[in-house]
């Protein structure tokens, strides 16, 4: 008997899943068919569930929490690697050339979004607490033995390859997860979440700055794995869904998406975007040494940066809000090509500090709503899936971008043509 009711709830689920429209839990006219097939208390159950977002409340901004930090520790810590390929380059790996370490950052920021399109899938179908825990678990690993590597290839491995795609694996679902707690305030929720990874991008410079010459590279990066361990452990437990489970029809990539010329144009032009967005974020702190300033000026640009970008990304999920995404976006990317363009004429520490502010803001307010304009591209239940869509077409830009502006330094020997090449992408 217990069987038999099990049983009946769940294609009474299924039923409701298909009947419902998500993005109000309301009946649509032409479902009355469907809508005698479904039980009444499943019917209510859905209906309380699929209704409009909350916008606000203990549980809803207990969500934005957790993803805050999840950010933080994810894209925030990856945001950071100015810190490491300066480093690399001067100290632990002096012989392996910029472009090779380069390809480290580049396949962690790459690996932020290739694994969209499966986690965001996973994300539709309910899957979000365990693939959460395993990538928190994964990134602790990867992040204590980065403090053991000492070769090339045990860097790429560990700090590329699998703190890349645990972060990827935590970021996507912290993303997606907003459309379900909030409609209204979207923009705002997406921006307090972007802050988190501007707030690592500014802690982990400065804690690194300070406690390289007092411990070491070894116990600096333990102490970055101890921090994570306690916020990864909030995180964790305030992550979660509103909505039930939606199996959208379409498969893992859902090709009827592209059918919307707004989703293929905004996939296309993101991934071209990305291709030169990257570039003064990792490089600033090489092209800062470069022409005469220390070590220690190199290391808090990264936190100048990050501080600016941390105000430009509340700031674009405020103005979203009000005037819309792409009218945010849109701005935003046109400053962060001027300032790239100038970047390589900056020589003195004032110059260099303005490149940091102005890039970091306007390179925040880009990449903290980046997401925003395709959750209103289709249904709420399919929204993990065509965000991951999107993340995984334009991880193209981000895998290729970086390496190819080490690779025009490298036979240039400067950042004028670095520039030149990151504006015209």
């Amino acid at each position: 008997m217990g069987t038999e009711k099990t049983t009946r709830i769940s294609e009474d689920l299924d039923v409701a899943q298909d009947v419902f429209l998500p993005t109000t839990g309301k009946l649509p006219i032409n479902s009355l068919e469907d809508h005698d097939k479904i039980s009444p208390e499943v019917l209510d159950e859905y209906s309380k569930h699929a209704g409009d977002p909350p916008d606000g409340g203990i549980k809803a901004w207990s969500v934005i929490l957790g993803a805050s930090l999840t950010t933080l520790f994810s894209l925030g810590y990856i945001n950071t690697w100015g810190f490491y390929q300066d480093y690399y380059e001067h100290v632990l790996l002096p012989d392996s050339g910029p472009l090779a370490i380069a390809w480290i950052g580049s396949v962690q920021y790459a690996l932020i979004f290739l694994p969209g399109l499966v986690i965001g899938r996973l994300f539709d179908l309910g899957y979000v607490k365990l693939p959460f825990f395993t990538a928190s678990c994964l990134l602790l690993t990867c992040v204590f033995l980065t403090a053991e590597c000492t070769k090339y290839w045990q860097f790429f491995l560990i700090q590329g390859l699998g703190g890349g795609l645990a972060s990827g694996i935590m970021f996507i679902p912290a993303s997606a997860v907003v459309r379900h707690w909030f409609s209204k305030r979207c923009g705002l929720a997406l921006g307090i979440i972007a802050t988190g990874s501007s707030f690592g991008g500014i802690v982990f410079p400065v804690v690194g700055k300070n406690l390289l010459p007092l411990v070491g590279f070894k116990w600096t990066v333990r102490v970055f794995g101890f921090i994570m361990l306690v916020a990864l452990g909030i995180a964790n437990i305030t992550m979660d869904r509103r909505l039930p489970p939606v199996n959208p029809k379409g498969g893992l990539f859902n090709w009827a998406a592209f059918r919307n010329p707004a989703y293929t144009v905004y996939c296309i032009a993101g991934t071209f975007c990305l291709l030169g967005l990257y570039t003064v974020t990792t490089y600033l702190p090489t092209s800062a040494t470069s022409v005469g300033m220390t070590n220690g000026f190199a290391f808090y640009l990264v936190a100048i940066a990050n501080a600016s970008s941390g105000v430009g990304r509340l700031s674009a999920g405020w103005f979203a809000d009000r005037i819309g995404p792409l009218n945010v976006i849109i701005p935003s990317t046109t400053v962060v090509g001027i300032v790239t363009l100038v970047w390589p004429l900056a020589t003195s520490q004032s110059s260099l500090i303005a490149v940091a502010v102005v890039h970091g803001f306007a390179y925040g307010s880009n990449i903290s709503i980046f997401v925003a304009p395709v959750f209103a591209m289709g249904e709420v239940g399919d929204v993990g899936r065509r965000t991951g869509m999107l993340l995984t077409v334009t991880a193209i830009g981000v895998l290729i971008g970086p390496p190819i502006s080490g690779a025009i330094n490298a036979r240039t020997d400067g950042f004028k043509e670095v520039g030149y090449y990151a504006v015209m992408t």
